[in-house]
């Protein structure tokens, strides 16, 4: 397998396996389970439903490389945004918890190593 192939498969299984994590933690805390922490529903529904979307977006790498880093380009999109409003949330001592902050640099750090990783996937036509 050359490098190419090996970087999507990688990135491909990066993307589900996050997205698969991230909806079964959203859900389990969606249906009650306790985190140990401030729970600010609005992001847990944002990940949750997320997460669904980086599913489809590591499946899709496998049969159209160039939809993939587009649905990856608008998840860090969103996700940059997210962060940003949470980060604001924070600051001023809201109802987010600093784990939820956390949560959100690695999914946006995640996300922008998939979208870099479909980028120059594209430009090698893979």
């Amino acid at each position: 397998m050359n490098k190419e192939k090996l970087l999507k498969v990688i990135l491909s299984f990066v993307a589900c396996a996050f997205g698969l994590v991230t909806v079964i933690t959203g859900s389990s805390v969606l249906r009650g389970a306790d985190p140990g922490y401030i729970v600010f529903v609005p992001l847990l529904i944002y990940n949750s439903v997320m997460g669904v979307l980086y599913i489809i977006t590591g499946a899709m790498a496998w049969r159209n490389i160039s939809k993939a880093k587009l649905l990856a380009g608008v998840i860090l999109s969103l996700n940059i945004l997210v962060f940003g409003g949470i980060f604001f949330i924070y600051s001023t001592g809201s109802l987010v918890a600093l784990e939820s902050v956390m949560a959100m640099t690695l999914r946006t750090f995640v996300w922008l190593v998939i979208f870099i990783g479909f980028s120059w996937l594209v430009k090698e036509n893979v």
